[in-house]
């Protein structure tokens, strides 16, 4: 007897060559019928990209959330401008239960009320088998197929938490456009909740001087991605020349059962690393499994725990060139 099983390429392709073309054509009708969309899911994406959280999202599951702003404005109408929608998008996100209930984005009207009901009791009946945030559409009833792959609980949480403290500073700025605020402040990541900061040297992050990429743009310009030759117009652009997301790929794929570490793509100058509680609990000793551990005595036992030194040290000789100072905040963690 032949059994079908979906594997991750499987379910991968499915989506690629299924559900993305009909969310892309969707997505595309919503925008012809309210202009302002397009703006405001530019301006979400480019907030948590800003938050250092980029990486636990997709595209599309941002854009749905914006989406349901146009498509289920209640008790408002939709937003007529990038600014104001980007405000309903900080206060859906924080006061949005993620926990109890899916996010309906009824496109093109295709869910009635009946069905709607209909989900929302099959989401409590298998609500352990889901992703920590459901996002149904009236082509995915059941799976979520934009989260399935993150956001983490903590990582949600940590995207809550930073959208309900941003929503008052941004209201205030918005309400006093030639106040002193800045409004660059709601995309600045806080820093100080990192156990780890890898500080990256501007010169090789091609993103940091493009226009509306950076959050903060650095005083001083370089030439980056060029290559050089005599003549008066020899300069040729680098294709795929991103020194900063080669580093983040070699760093979790050597050191993600330790840490996880996050970043703006856009142009940012800091890694954010945080170390896995998991990865401080002592192990027995194992030849195989020494990477990133050193042998210590506990209890008249060898055991092995995280050499934390070693590792900022490889951290830094990984990334030579690129990384201008790694800042251990050892007062976040212990062996």
């Amino acid at each position: 007897m032949i059994s079908l099983r979906d594997t991750p390429a499987s379910l991968h392709l499915e989506r690629e060559t299924r559900h993305l073309p009909l969310l892309t054509s969707a997505l595309h009708g919503l925008q012809q019928q309210h202009p302002a969309f397009s703006g405001v899911a530019r301006l979400a994406k480019r907030w948590v990209r800003a938050q250092l959280l980029g990486a636990g999202f997709t595209d599309e599951s941002l854009d749905l959330v914006v989406a349901a702003l146009f498509l289920h404005p209640e008790p408002f109408t939709p937003p007529s401008s990038p600014q104001v929608g980007f405000l309903r998008f900080l206060f859906l996100v924080s006061t949005f239960d993620w926990k109890n209930n899916p996010l309906i984005v009824n496109l093109n009207n295709e869910l009635t009320v009946e069905e709607q009901g209909e989900i929302r009791s099959g989401f409590l009946a298998t609500r352990t088998q889901l992703p920590v945030m459901v996002i149904i559409t009236p082509q995915d009833r059941k799976n979520s197929v934009w989260t399935q792959d993150g956001p983490t609980p903590q990582i949600l949480q940590q995207l809550v938490v930073l959208a309900a403290e941003a929503l008052p500073v941004l209201e205030k700025q918005l309400m006093d456009p030639q106040g002193p605020g800045d409004i660059r402040t709601v995309f600045r990541p806080p820093l100080d909740l990192y156990d780890v900061l890898i500080r990256l040297s501007p010169r090789h992050i091609p993103r940091h001087r493009q226009p509306r990429q950076a959050v903060d743009s650095p005083a001083a310009s370089f030439c980056r991605g060029l290559l050089s030759e005599p003549g008066p117009t020899s300069l040729m652009p680098v294709l795929g020349y991103d020194p900063p997301q080669l580093y983040l790929a070699q760093l979790r794929e050597a050191f993600g059962d330790l840490a996880l570490f996050f970043y703006d793509q856009h142009g940012g100058e800091v890694i954010g690393v945080l170390w896995k509680p998991s990865s401080f609990q002592p192990q027995p000793f194992k030849a195989s499994n020494v990477k990133g551990r050193m042998v210590t005595s506990r209890g008249g036992e060898l055991v092995m725990v995280p050499n934390v030194e070693a590792i900022l040290e490889d951290w830094a000789i990984l990334g030579e060139g690129l990384v201008q100072a790694v800042e251990a905040r050892s007062e976040r963690w212990t062996v």
